[in-house]
């Protein structure tokens, strides 16, 4: 195919055209990144993009830190420099649900040593794939947005990081919402500057029964509207389980895709493992 202009220096118009250019001719760009789940990967334009702020929200419970991790660690084993900063458990912790979610292994079983032999074997080689295809974990340090910021430079070469949840980075200032609304504007910031896609979690209250519709929306994210304008892609986490148990729909997952600055909103459907703590994709499971 022939190029769109044919441009030699390297001002950001030629750049970008080079990337069309490329793209084209079915060339990665090196400036999106999937985020392991096929059908979230189409509404996002082929995934995550460099530079973009993305906030994934669900009530307590419902899996989104699961799968957060799930899409890093999908993208790590897809050579993509990922890092998981956690600020609700200890890197030895996350490494356990990392086992529980690569060899189909129930977490408490995992802790306790209680396999079987076929799980011993699937965990094994899920230990095994991760030696080179793991994410960077850590915690994230004290010190709110600054702090992190540093930490985030520090690691090198990470692409994507991601970050649960971004009240880690807030310091108890009096007026939460404005200071959650600070740290939001901030992580975009730090995104368009560094380069580095961020994807961050956040717990959504909880909808009280007068809701005639209880999957989550934008509003629900607060931070005095900040996720509304800043991100770049919100994803809200529904299982319908939660709000009507016991109606056979046990795992059943829909993914919201509330907000997407450069595409479209709609929802996917995905299948949540509740005892592996795995998401698969309906439509492409079984990775």
């Amino acid at each position: 195919m022939p190029p769109i202009l044919r441009q030699t220096d390297q001002t950001p118009l030629s750049r970008l055209v080079q990337r069309v250019d490329a793209a084209s001719d079915g060339v990665p760009t090196g400036d999106t990144f999937a985020a392991g789940f096929p059908s979230v990967d189409k509404w996002l334009g082929g995934g995550i993009r460099s530079g973009d702020l993305v906030v994934i929200g669900g009530e307590s419970g419902v899996g989104k830190s699961a799968l957060a991790l799930a899409m890093a660690l999908r993208m790590a084993q897809d050579g993509t420099n990922a890092a998981f900063f956690t600020g609700e458990m200890s890197v030895e912790r996350v490494m356990e649900r990392v086992l529980a979610i690569e060899g189909r292994a129930r977490i408490d079983d995992i802790r306790s040593g209680a396999l079987d032999e076929v799980t011993r074997s699937a965990v094994g080689a899920a230990a095994i794939r991760l030696r080179d295809g793991a994410p960077v974990i850590d915690v994230i340090p004290y010190g709110g947005l600054q702090t992190f910021g540093d930490a985030l430079r520090r690691t090198l070469d990470v692409r994507v990081a991601f970050v649960d949840p971004i009240q880690s980075l807030t310091l108890g200032a009096r007026d939460k919402a404005e200071e959650l609304a600070a740290v939001v504007q901030g992580l975009k910031s730090v995104a368009v500057a560094s380069g580095i896609a961020l994807v961050v979690i956040t717990d959504l209250p909880e909808v009280g029964p007068g809701r005639q519709n209880p999957r989550p929306a934008l509003g629900d994210f607060g931070a005095l509207g900040a996720v509304k304008q800043y991100a770049d892609v919100v994803l809200g986490v529904y299982r319908e389980e939660m709000h009507n148990p016991g109606t056979g729909v046990e795992g059943a997952t829909e993914l919201l895709i509330l907000k997407n600055r450069n595409g479209g909103t709609g929802y996917v459907d995905l299948y949540f493992y509740k005892q592996w703590l795995r998401f698969e994709d309906m439509l492409d499971p079984d990775r």
